[in-house]
């Protein structure tokens, strides 16, 4: 699905670009016939056309605002409105993607142990423009693991301009490490003390672009063009050494990934 030489690929600059300022672009790595498979399967699977046992749903708010999406309702049938997707490394279209081998090469220039994955997710904006994503950053106790991840990439599976839900970061952010111990939403004291929107760099994309992405860099993207579709695939990697800590429920298993 790669339409780029994953060999001949130079991902210094990018990780250079990665290292200092939280993000980095890969531009267009994604091929047509990547595109159309990815983005068939993505509809497959919310239609209910293909079915893999133990994926996480999760239904969109209907007012447009993140903190109206419901929680832990799971799949509520076929329907294009589903805010997320996870556990897509069961779907052998979207593994094959996480696994290609410049991700390889990237994930190994970042992470020195053998290389579990933490998620594979899919970020859906629906038709009616889905809703907004607040500053986060993803880790803390809300993910439960004995260290914190640093390595996303992230796919636009269709184009995400400026005013289209694309991603917006705040370049450098990662740097100042988590804002609270909990992880996830950002408090708007914080935002406001950091005047993070005038710090604020959007990142539009065409379909087939990737991005790396840091979990401390403060990252949201707002509300689709209303009529247009935006579907973002994202993997998170780790070292295998990782655990999951939590005590409420049997501990989380990493599946392993790139085995030589």
């Amino acid at each position: 699905m790669l339409c780029v030489d994953a060999e001949q690929f130079d991902i210094a600059p990018a990780l250079a670009h990665y290292a200092e300022h939280g993000y980095a672009r890969l531009g267009r790595v994604l091929s047509d016939e990547g595109l159309v498979l990815l983005r068939e399967r993505a509809d497959d699977l919310m239609l209910g056309r293909v079915v893999h046992e133990g994926m996480f749903f999760q239904p969109d708010a209907t007012t447009g605002r993140y903190e109206d999406a419901p929680l832990g309702l799971g799949w509520q049938g076929p329907s294009l409105d589903y805010r997320k997707l996870e556990k897509l490394e069961k779907d052998p279209c979207f593994l094959a993607w996480l696994e290609n081998p410049l991700f390889e090469r990237i994930a190994r220039a970042r992470i020195s142990s053998d290389i579990v994955l933490y998620r594979a997710i899919l970020f859906h904006k629906g038709q009616a423009g889905g809703s907004n994503l607040p500053w986060h950053q993803d880790g803390g106790k809300l993910w439960g693991l004995s260290r914190e991840p640093d390595l996303q990439i992230w796919t636009a599976l269709d184009d995400a301009p400026e005013d289209g839900g694309c991603l917006e970061v705040v370049p450098g952010s990662h740097k100042g490490g988590l804002v609270t111990t909990l992880g996830g939403v950002i408090p708007p004291d914080a935002v406001v003390a950091a005047d993070a929107e005038r710090h604020a760099l959007p990142l539009p994309v065409r379909a087939g672009e990737s991005i790396l992405v840091h979990n401390h860099v403060w990252h949201r993207s707002g509300r689709g063009r209303p009529g247009l579709r935006r579907r973002a695939f994202s993997a998170c990697y780790m070292g295998s050494d990782v655990r999951c800590l939590r005590k409420k429920k049997a501990p989380r298993v990493f599946p392993p990934v790139f085995r030589r």
